[in-house]
């Protein structure tokens, strides 16, 4: 195989390392001749993660960018090492494990090496009177869950990318689960945490359901996508499984009824672990079959735990549902929902139809949710070449909610791949800071926002990159990453 046959996407912005054979070399002492590689198939591998235009590029021969090293290390004396090496040949540095980063987290746009973190993946202990775990930061997130549900637990996280994602990038990215509006986010699960900063020192938070002394230092390094710290365990909460489970569904005339009965419920204290709105256009594509969600919009609840709290919980929930208009669809759609939650299939179906397609996470209060969600579509339907853009909410708070925007089309003529994304996602975030939303939910930033950073922070970015200068002051981890714009907008 010869990378030479690849268009390379960032190839001006690779990584001028003078002396490979030298930095080799070091890699071998550091880790040993089998957890270092240079191997074109290797690097190749690790070209990209799992934004969706990268999918593209791969079927046509094109490559988003190139590490130059791909390193295994099994211990943190070895990641140290490596970071004190990057930083004397000042080598960008990039935190990987599962890829499955859709904002180009873990693209090596500036070549590198790259750590993956695989062989972190050990479960240290579950201690039962703590309900707590602390397992290693490489792991597979559904072998923990997995793990966890044997031993008669659940760590509540289940993102769609349970199969495919890591610890690590949960918390460097963070993450929400399915199930967050019982059992929280991962910043709300994590209870500790050890984290290589980038001149190679650990540092070690220690597990604790909350304290009072100065700072939150920590919080810095969950959302920091790699950029300031390289997380290697966590400590987590644990719940035991839950005894019963109920599935509602209910439909609605509008986006509005749907927002008016969720907030409702919350209001009262009340919070099914699953709650998931799906607007007009993703209901007649996912619940076609339902008679009474026929031109509506579709609601379905999971309510799980005790027995005589998921009932109570039910009886509210159907309650206000039906206050705001609500029509009941009875199991099926949750039922529905169950078997295809983990399904990418449109995501990976469209590449080979050269049809752009991606989804954008936002957040809102609920005061502003409704605008958003119309001021978006309006956008994005007079954005040439636009083909579909829907919605479902699957986040929620007593004072807001995650929309989950899904767009796809076709460039237009003239127009390139790459510009038509970029175009789309432009669109897509400017309508929702326009509407008084922000940016990103729990997908992250990446390279895809990256440039939206300063509108998102204000004057509190200057401070936000005067901190990634004091820990990182040679920019070795992850670069072009969060803090800067790495694309070149409309060209490739």
């Amino acid at each position: 195989m010869n990378i030479e046959k690849f268009e390379l996407i960032y190839k001006d912005n690779r990584s001028k390392i003078q002396d490979k054979l030298k930095i080799a070399k070091r890699l071998e002492e550091i880790l040993g001749v089998n957890n270092y590689s240079s191997k074109e198939i290797d690097l190749m591998a690790y070209s990209r993660d799992a934004t969706m235009l990268a999918i593209n590029w791969t079927i046509e021969g094109k490559l988003a960018a190139l590490p130059d090293f791909i390193t295994w290390p099994d211990n943190c004396a070895q990641i140290s090492n490596i970071l004190k090496l990057a930083n004397e040949e000042h080598i960008p540095v990039i935190p990987y494990a599962e890829g499955s980063s859709v904002v180009g987290g873990s693209i090596p746009i500036n070549g590198g090496i790259i750590i993956d973190m695989k062989k972190f993946n050990k479960i240290l202990n579950i201690n039962d009177e703590n309900l707590s775990v602390t397992v290693q930061a490489g792991i597979n997130g559904m072998n923990l869950e997995r793990y966890l549900n044997a031993k008669g637990y659940t760590s509540g996280h289940i993102p769609q990318s349970l199969y495919i994602s890591s610890l690590g990038g949960w918390i460097s990215h963070k993450a929400a689960g399915q199930f967050s509006t019982k059992y929280g986010k991962i910043e709300d699960i994590v209870l500790g945490f050890e984290v290589i900063l980038p001149n190679g020192e650990l540092l070690d938070f220690k597990a604790i359901p909350r304290n009072s002394t100065g700072p939150q230092f920590d919080k810095l390094f969950i959302g920091g996508e790699g950029t300031l710290g390289i997380i290697t365990q966590a400590t987590l909460k644990i719940w035991p499984k839950p005894e019963k489970r109920s599935s509602i569904s209910y439909s609605f005339p509008t986006i509005e009824d749907s927002f008016s009965a969720t907030r409702s419920i919350l209001r009262e204290y009340i919070f099914p672990a699953v709650i998931r709105i799906y607007d007009e256009f993703e209901t007649d594509r996912h619940f076609e079959h339902v008679k009474n969600a026929k031109g509506r919009v579709m609601v379905v609840f999971v309510c799980e735990g005790n027995g005589k709290l998921v009932d109570l919980e039910e009886e509210i929930t159907r309650k206000k549902c039906e206050e705001n208009n609500g029509m009941d669809c009875g199991e099926q759609p949750v039922e529905h929902w169950f078997e295809t939650r983990f399904r990418v299939t449109e995501t990976s179906s469209m590449p080979p139809y050269k049809i752009i397609f991606d989804t954008i996470e936002v957040a809102s209060l609920w005061d502003k949710a409704a605008n958003i969600y119309h001021t978006v579509l309006k956008y994005m339907n007079d954005l040439k070449g636009v083909l579909m853009i829907t919605a479902h909410i699957s986040h929620f708070y007593p004072n807001g909610v995650g929309i989950y925007f899904t767009w796809g089309g076709i460039p237009p003529k003239g127009t390139s791949e790459l510009k038509f994304y970029q175009e789309g996602w432009d669109t897509v975030i400017k309508a929702v800071v326009d509407a008084g939303g922000s940016i990103a939910h729990h997908h992250g930033i990446g390279i895809n926002r990256s440039h939206w950073m300063e509108k998102e922070w204000g004057t509190s970015m200057k401070y936000l990159s005067e901190i990634k200068n004091l820990l990182d002051p040679n920019n070795i981890l992850n670069p072009g990453k969060v803090y800067t714009n790495v694309w070149k907008r409309g060209e490739e």
